[in-house]
């Protein structure tokens, strides 16, 4: 358990057990779990998701010792950083179309796997655990059109030998960087606070280095002449979120 997307997996896998609080320490891949029950039927639940998971301590609290970490004003956040990845999945998508980079169209596929989170987190609140299900595997299913779209663009590109326009990989993927950088900002004084805010943090922070990523390959396209760094850097965003994507749908 390393990354967001994990973390949503795992909240989605213990939706429908006695469960009061999750407190995720994703650097440290340690999970604090408040719940009724034994912590053995926790781990039944965790270990067939394939992250590793092992009970390293249990010790009995009182029910008035768990602190609800659902937040109103962390919710609007969670809103705006859904608006602002949608937003950007369409100009990325639309430019990487007519501008012919891969790499565009793989990161606007990656803003869309960061849009599906957010809106699944946010649509799940207060609803039963087949609601939250469905949602996930409805944001899974999407995100491998997607990334499996990408994927075929890139090969389609590097039989053709189209060459993507340099100008519009570096300039809508500024645009991309200067979104994801506000994005950082909105939820910076909330990193060490909610799981989810911690969470968005991270998702937020590696979308800034896949932007740095396609502007160096828009860079490279411009210094050597050669596509081939976009058909690379498309390709490696598009595996990461296709390896997201199969993570979700194998959910049960």
């Amino acid at each position: 358990m390393d990354c967001p997307s994990e973390e949503q997996m795992i909240r989605l896998r213990l939706s429908d057990m006695a469960v009061a609080s999750l407190e995720f320490d994703l650097p440290g891949r340690h999970l604090v779990v408040c719940h009724a029950g034994e912590p053995s039927e926790i781990l039944q639940r965790l270990v067939p998701l394939g992250y590793g998971a092992e009970l390293v301590a249990t010790t009995p609290i009182q029910a008035n010792e768990v602190v609800p970490v659902a937040e109103a004003n962390e919710a609007k956040i969670l809103w705006i950083l859904l608006v602002i990845n949608a937003a950007m999945f369409v100009i990325e998508m639309v430019a990487g179309w007519l501008g012919n980079s891969a790499g565009l169209l793989a990161d606007g596929a990656d803003m869309f796997a960061d849009a599906a989170v957010y809106g699944v987190a946010l649509y799940a609140v207060g609803k039963g655990a087949k609601h939250k299900l469905s949602a996930a595997k409805l944001s899974g299913l999407l995100q491998l059109v997607l990334a499996t779209g990408a994927l075929s663009e890139v090969g389609r590109r590097a039989l053709a030998g189209s060459y993507p326009d340099e100008m519009a990989m570096v300039g809508i993927s500024l645009l991309a960087l200067a979104a994801n950088i506000a994005c950082l900002l909105l939820i910076f004084r909330h990193r060490q606070g909610g799981v989810h805010m911690r969470a968005s943090y991270i998702f937020s922070a590696n979308d800034v280095l896949a932007n740095l990523g396609v502007i160096a390959a828009g860079a490279l396209v411009a210094w050597t002449g050669s596509p081939v760094p976009d058909w690379v850097i498309g390709a490696l965003i598009a595996v990461l979120v296709f390896t997201g994507a199969l993570r979700i749908l194998r959910l049960r």
